[in-house]
């Protein structure tokens, strides 16, 4: 492969990527504990929007279980919002054998 057409997929593939993570910043997932007590929403570039708690799981008597919940409802979000955002970078990567979250530097 010459040289050029190396460096125009590299810049072909940058354009994609920064295509590609634009659309996952705006690209919300949800994720509920406690059967729908809390849920934790995030977009796919790893921020949390929105954390809803039902006022029932409010309990002053156990606050650790509404920790509980709340750290898992986060937790799932991101791990959701870290295996879609994989995916859909996976998709660009797929025929250079780089690995979804390649980290490239651009």
């Amino acid at each position: 492969m010459n040289m050029m057409k190396m460096m125009k997929q590299a810049a072909e593939l940058q354009k994609n990527m920064k295509k590609q993570q634009d659309k996952l910043a705006k690209t919300q997932v949800e994720f509920s504990a406690g059967g729908g007590m809390v849920s934790a929403v995030a977009t796919c570039d790893l921020k949390i929007k929105s954390i809803k708690i039902n006022p029932d799981a409010v309990d002053p008597d156990d606050v650790e279980m509404l920790e509980d919940l709340v750290f898992a409802a986060v937790d799932g979000v991101l791990s959701l919002a870290q295996e879609t955002m994989n995916k859909e970078m996976g998709k660009l990567t797929s025929g250079m054998g780089l690995p979804g979250g390649a980290g490239l530097p651009f």
